[in-house]
């Protein structure tokens, strides 16, 4: 008999993030301006589901390092009831505190946060604007970010790491002597999050040397003793594939779960997977166990399958820290494919190398944008607070001299990387209205500009009593529900310029608009430059005498309908370009033909990896990424490692050390080496920083060359 219950009627129904607590045996809902905070005496369930190109499901149980066996019991028994209620189709994976799969820590690219307590010590999620807040968060890691809380004394800190002191209407990011540049980066977006989520926008967050901190911190934390020195990070599983696995089928027909040796170590062949039955791929050295639950294989076997999977750990004797991915077949994750040498998908006639897909990322994309896909899905992203369909007020002011200046609604969804706008959204919730101000920053727009925004957003909000929730927008960051704002038109960004009355800048004769679709289905149009193309994508061209739409053959038709509003808003009817058969005018205008990005692993579906390389703990480790990468995760003071699954690229940042620029090439040799699918001989690219090739530059949609022109960090203390 199938088991329901009340949240689950809503769970899958909009793409996105549904996150609950288990209260009292019971599943309790967490806001979604809340999701990336874990009390470490709680389990919680998280379902993820994804629209593109075909409906899929992630669910996570979490379990903090306090939470209690009947928490945890429970927390497992409402992940196989949801699992069974939404028909088998979800990949389940068990999650624990600070051991977290990279899947579950890509969901929160700002970090997550472990706060002490839980629900039995009376501990409730984080009341929104509590000025009477006082925490102490450990800010640790590099591409994971991860903050716990800790006593609120000195004797917590540490001259390598970052703190974060919340006092409710002031937030004191806490710099360590010898932590470094990114670190202080990625600790900077957390206590951005926590400023823009926790407290809509209304704290003061200032940044604080080690050596100079303000009388307010002293204030709480008394006077100030020595600060130890720095210790190393907590000890990584190694992410790269160093480790082989053992197959084995489990089977419960002689009344209890038994389990049979199929193979001893991998590389596995797909063949040895029945439809019939279910099987543990065992990489428990790794700290990962996978049960794989074939379509055929009867109901019993298929709901023990949590079970069998944490027994399997129990009986090996591995680390209670130890993560299951529960997969029906069909829906196999990356990290599973990678233990078989010939996978292939259903309707997938290419080689192994181009099995890297993940359910929950359905093509390579680095976060486009456009509004018209988020209404056609009914796209309520809950993972960037997708309060409606977007169909609200909108009113939208240009900052001018100090002042804002309302933009004509005939330009709404313009937006010129010279400027800063506020855009007020006005919606109703149950007979009320509700307000959201976007803020958002051009690129190229002046201090000066910076802070009048900041300035106006105050005034702004305080004219409505200080209802409205504010959002600071960065240029190439906007979330879904800012793009489903324009009554669905796409979101077209302009590179630079301004859009104030004589003073935009005059249109270049020729102009090429990069249109992609995200993985949450949102598509954005970017001015782009000749180097962008790229055979994933469609492309408008716009000439003096001619206007022509370029359709990549990895391109979805939803970048073909974005790319129609585009075409509207340059005038004319574009001549459409099939890719291989474009004319000769098409190539002139773009200067010529030349080499750019075709590789026919972006046509396929796949999950590309990149890895950061680092010796800042004493030694070389290696950490994976999680989520959809930009490239502003590429760390100037490291070497990548990206895999794009017929070819790896080694990156190497300007200020990365020497042991890490003649460490890595052996790494990246061992990683192929070593690769549970049996890749060999793959060839391996090294890159400088300021000098990639358009074969590596084509992975990262909105591909800034000047990027690093500024330093990142001084760009993110604007937003301060």
């Amino acid at each position: 008999i199938m088991v329901t219950h009340k949240e689950f009627e809503t769970a899958g129904k909009v793409p996105g993030l549904q996150v609950w607590r288990i209260e009292n045996l019971d599943l309790k809902p967490i806001p979604k301006n809340l999701h990336g905070s874990f009390f470490t005496g709680d389990a919680y369930i998280l379902l993820y589901t994804s629209n593109a190109p075909v409906p899929s499901y992630n669910i996570h149980m979490w379990l903090g390092d306090e939470c209690s066996l009947d928490e945890g019991g429970a927390a497992a028994i409402f992940s196989t009831q949801l699992d069974d209620f939404m028909g088998g189709k979800p990949v389940q994976y068990r999650e624990t505190q600070k051991f977290e799969s990279t899947t579950f820590l890509g969901y929160f690219k700002k970090g997550i946060t472990y706060k002490r307590g839980g629900v039995s010590s009376g501990f409730q999620h984080v009341v929104i604007n509590d000025i009477n807040e006082k925490r102490l968060l450990h800010v640790k890691g590099r591409r994971a970010i991860r903050a716990t809380e800790v006593e609120m004394i000195w004797s917590s800190f540490n001259q390598g790491d970052c703190f974060i002191i919340d006092l409710g209407k002031d937030i004191y990011q806490w710099c360590g002597s010898e932590c470094n540049r990114f670190e202080r980066l990625k600790a900077s977006q957390l206590a951005i999050s926590i400023r823009d989520n926790e407290r809509n926008g209304r704290a003061k967050l200032q940044m604080v040397e080690e050596g100079c901190e303000p009388d307010a911190v002293l204030e709480v934390l008394g006077p100030k003793t020595k600060i130890a020195p720095a210790t190393p990070d907590d000890e990584k599983v190694e992410t790269l594939n160093k480790k082989k696995g053992a197959l084995y089928m489990i089977s419960d027909a002689s009344g209890s779960m038994r389990e049979e040796v199929v193979a001893q170590t991998s590389p596995f062949k797909q063949a040895m997977l029945s439809h019939e039955e279910c099987y543990i791929l065992d990489n428990g050295m790794d700290r990962n166990i996978f049960v794989w639950k074939g379509s055929k294989a009867n109901t019993a076997e298929r709901k023990a399958a949590l079970a069998a999977g944490q027994k399997f750990i129990k009986d090996r004797g591995y680390s209670d820290k130890t993560q299951i991915q529960v997969i029906p077949a069909g829906a196999e994750t990356t990290l599973f494919k990678q233990f078989f040498s010939d996978w292939r998908d259903k309707n997938e006639t290419t080689g192994p190398t181009k099995a890297y897909t993940m359910g929950r990322i359905a093509k390579v994309d680095q976060v486009p944008f456009d509004a018209s896909t988020l209404h056609q899905s009914s796209t309520m992203a809950a993972q960037h607070s997708m309060v409606d369909d977007g169909s609200g007020k909108v009113q939208i002011w240009r900052v001018e001299g100090g002042a804002k200046v309302p933009v004509d609604p005939s330009n709404y969804g313009h937006f010129f990387g010279g400027d800063c706008y506020l855009i007020l959204y006005t919606y109703n919730l149950g007979g009320r209205d509700m307000h959201i101000i976007y803020t958002w920053w051009g690129q190229k727009c002046t201090q000066d500009e910076l802070a009048a925004s900041a300035f106006l957003t105050v005034k702004l909000d305080d004219s409505m009593g200080g209802s409205p929730v504010q959002v600071r927008v960065t240029q190439g960051q906007e979330p879904p529900h800012l793009m489903s704002l324009f009554k669905g038109k796409p979101m077209i960004i302009h590179s630079g310029g301004t859009s104030r009355k004589g003073g935009q800048t005059q249109a270049s004769s020729t102009r090429l608009f990069h249109i992609r679709t995200s993985s949450s289905g949102n598509t954005r149009a970017v001015l782009a430059t000749a180097a962008s193309l790229n055979t994933n994508d469609v492309f408008v061209l716009k000439t003096t005498s001619a206007l022509f739409m370029w359709r990549g053959t990895g391109a979805t038709d939803e970048e073909m309908k974005a790319a129609k509003h585009v075409e509207m808003f340059l005038g004319g009817n574009a001549t459409p370009v099939a890719e291989g058969k474009e004319p000769a005018d098409f190539w002139s205008a773009l200067g010529g033909k030349a080499e750019y990005q075709t590789s026919k692993t972006l046509q396929s579906c796949i999950k590309t990896r990149l890895f950061g390389c680092s010796n800042k703990t004493g030694n070389l480790s290696v950490e994976e990424v999680p989520g959809d990468f930009t490239q502003s995760d590429l760390a100037t003071d490291d070497v990548m490692l990206l895999d794009s699954g017929d070819q790896l690229f080694l990156w190497i940042g300007n200020d990365a050390n020497e042991e890490e620029r003649n460490g890595t090439p052996k790494l990246a040799k061992e990683y192929i080496e070593t690769d549970p699918s049996g890749r060999r001989g793959i060839p391996i690219t090294t890159i400088k920083q300021g000098a990639e090739p358009l074969t590596f530059i084509g992975w990262f949609q909105g591909w800034d060359p000047k990027m690093w022109d500024t330093d990142p960090l001084e760009r993110i203390r604007a937003r301060f």
